[in-house]
């Protein structure tokens, strides 16, 4: 999030895209970048908190299309938002035919994939173990906000 090559990169891809797609804490790099002020986001649970350092709306949904930003909240929700995308760019049934391909039809075995629908203590376990790495996010997203002169409470 602090390497400006990178992100010089990351804005100078994006101001000539036709679409943009941002897969779980990506947004977060775009944020870093200065892509997503006023912009409708999501990003992966642990880190959707600190979608309003970078001046973004935070959306909590797999997907959120925001003109011709895809944010996917986590890795398989990337698939979706893929298949989305291939909807928009070659029509539903261009997508309905990579789903098809691709075999893409989920049965998590489990219904534990957000923070809403884990058991309590497979929440907690699971934020303990992100604890550091969020921590570590949190403190770049302030020294970002701070740079892009945004106030966040």
């Amino acid at each position: 999030m602090e390497d400006e090559e990178v992100l010089g990169w990351i804005r100078q891809q994006a101001a000539g895209a036709h679409s943009i797609f941002s897969v779980c804490t990506g947004a977060l790099v775009c944020g870093a970048a200065g892509l997503l002020k006023g912009r409708r986001a999501t990003t992966h649970w642990a880190s959707f908190h600190l979608l309003p350092y970078f001046g973004a709306v935070p959306v909590n949904e797999r997907v959120v299309i925001d003109g011709n930003w895809i944010f996917a909240a986590g890795v398989t929700a990337g698939i979706d938002g893929a298949l989305r995308l291939a909807a928009q760019l070659r029509g539903d049934d261009a997508a309905k035919a990579i789903q098809l391909h691709m075999v893409y039809a989920p049965e998590p075995p489990f219904d534990s994939g957000t923070p809403e629908t884990a058991p309590a203590h497979i929440l907690e376990q699971t934020r303990a173990s992100l604890a550091e790495i969020t921590s570590q996010r949190e403190t770049t997203a302030r020294r970002i906000a701070d740079k892009l002169g945004l106030e966040v409470a």
